[in-house]
C-alpha cells in the first residue's frame, strides 16, 4: 500500500499535468486537503514540500500554495539534446520493434534522444506514460493510441501538450475526437484487398476476425464489408468473431468454438493480423481442418512472425520501420519550424502471396 502522502503527490501531479490545475492557480488550503484526502496536516505538508522540491508547487508565506512550472525547466535543462517521447501499446512484441527502430534511426541522425514508454493497451498505463512525458518536459511526442476505438479518458493530457506547444503525432491509429496529425496504414484498404483476393478465388463464405477496441479493427471490418458489398455477397454476422484487449486471452478457446461451428460452411477467413492468423492455423491443426484445402486464411501486417512461421502465411504489407522513420522526421521538422507538414499520411498495403489460400474447387462450390 502506498504511503498517504504519496497518494496526494500523485493526485496533485495528475491534476497539474492534465490541466485541471493551471499554471499559477492556487491549490486548496491545507485544511481543505486534510478533508479531501482524509489525512493529517503533517501528511499534507509532507506532500506539498515534496511537490515544491520537484518544482510542481510554490508556497507564498501568508498567501497560499500555487501551481508552478519549474519542474519543466528542471528537466529540460538537464541536456542540450532535444528529447522525443515515444509511447506505444507494446515494445517487444509483433511489429513494434521495427516501428521503434525506424523512429530511433531518424532521431539518431539529428542527435535527438528517445524516451520510451508502453501502455499494454491500458488507459491507466497510458495516463502514467503521459504524465511521465509531461513531467520530463519532452520536446515532442510520438504516440500509438490506446484502445483508439473507445472513448479515451486521457484527452486532457494531449490538450496539455497542445497548450504547451509541444508537437505530437500519432501512429497506427488516432483519436477521432482530437485534431492530430497521424501516420497510418490504410486499414480499410488492407482488409478490402484481403477479402477481394478471396472473392477472386471463388470464395463466397468468408469470415472475419476483428479486434474492436482499436480503430484498426473498426476500419479493417469496414474494408471487409465494402468488398462483400461490391461483390453482392451477404454479410453474415455468424461469420464474424470479434475480440478486444482483455478477451484476447480467451481467443484460443473462442476460435475453437467459432471454427467448429462454421467449418461446414465458411471456406475462407480474413484475420485481424498475422498473430491472429497464425493462431487460427494452430487451432485448425488441433481440429483437423486442412489449410488451405478446407479453409483459406489471410493475415495482415507482413510481420516477422509471419516470415518466420512454419507455414508461409498469405498477408498484406505494413510500413513498420518506414512509418516510425516518417513520424520522427515529422516531429523533427516541426521543431525546426517547417511549415505545411502533412496532417494525414496513409500507407497503401500490398498483398504478399503465401500458401494459406487457394482457389475454391468449382465442384465443391456446386455442392454447397
Amino acid at each position: 500500500m502506498k504511503p498517504k502522502y504519496q497518494v496526494i503527490i500523485e493526485d496533485i501531479k495528475s491534476k497539474i499535468l492534465s490541466g485541471d490545475y493551471s499554471m499559477g492557480e492556487q491549490i486548496p488550503t491545507e485544511s481543505i486537503m486534510q478533508e479531501m484526502y482524509n489525512v493529517s496536516r503533517h501528511t499534507v505538508r509532507k506532500a506539498i514540500l515534496e511537490l515544491s522540491n520537484e518544482g510542481f508547487l510554490r508556497s507564498e508565506k501568508g498567501s497560499g500554495t500555487y501551481v508552478s512550472n519549474q519542474y519543466q525547466s528542471k528537466t529540460s535543462g538537464a541536456s542540450a539534446n532535444k528529447t522525443i517521447g515515444v509511447i506505444t501499446t507494446y515494445i517487444s512484441d509483433y511489429i513494434f520493434p521495427s516501428i521503434i527502430r525506424g523512429i530511433e534511426s531518424r532521431l539518431n541522425k539529428d542527435n535527438y534522444s528517445l524516451l520510451l514508454a508502453s501502455t499494454n493497451n491500458d488507459v491507466e498505463q497510458e495516463k502514467k506514460a503521459l504524465e511521465m512525458m509531461l513531467s520530463y518536459g519532452v520536446d515532442g511526442l510520438i504516440v500509438e493510441p490506446t484502445k483508439s476505438n473507445l472513448y479515451n479518458p486521457n484527452i486532457s493530457y494531449y490538450l496539455s501538450f497542445k497548450e504547451q506547444d509541444v508537437p505530437f503525432t500519432m501512429i497506427n491509429a488516432y483519436y477521432e475526437e482530437l485534431d492530430v496529425p497521424f501516420f497510418c496504414l490504410d486499414d480499410v484498404q488492407s482488409s478490402y484487398l484481403a477479402t477481394n483476393e478471396l472473392i477472386s478465388k471463388g470464395h463466397t463464405q468468408i469470415g472475419l476476425i476483428a479486434k474492436m477496441d482499436d480503430l484498426q479493427g473498426k476500419y479493417r471490418m469496414k474494408g471487409y464489408i465494402k468488398a462483400l458489398g461490391e461483390a453482392k455477397l451477404r454479410f453474415q454476422p455468424e461469420h464474424i468473431l470479434s475480440f478486444n484487449t482483455e478477451t484476447k486471452l480467451d481467443l484460443y478457446a473462442n476460435l475453437k468454438t467459432f471454427l467448429t461451428e462454421n467449418k461446414d460452411e465458411m471456406t475462407a477467413l480474413v484475420c485481424y493480423n498475422d498473430e491472429v492468423g497464425l493462431e487460427v492455423v494452430n487451432v485448425c491443426r488441433q481440429l483437423g481442418i486442412s489449410i488451405p484445402d478446407k479453409l483459406s486464411i489471410i493475415g495482415q501486417d507482413n510481420s516477422y512472425i509471419a516470415k518466420n512461421a512454419t507455414i508461409n502465411l498469405t498477408t498484406l504489407t505494413h510500413p513498420q520501420e518506414q512509418m516510425g522513420h516518417d513520424a520522427a522526421d515529422w516531429i523533427i521538422k516541426k521543431l525546426q519550424g517547417k511549415k505545411e507538414l502533412p496532417n494525414e499520411t496513409y500507407y497503401q498495403p500490398v498483398l504478399v502471396e503465401g500458401e494459406t489460400i487457394k482457389e475454391l474447387n468449382a465442384k465443391r462450390d456446386e455442392v454447397r
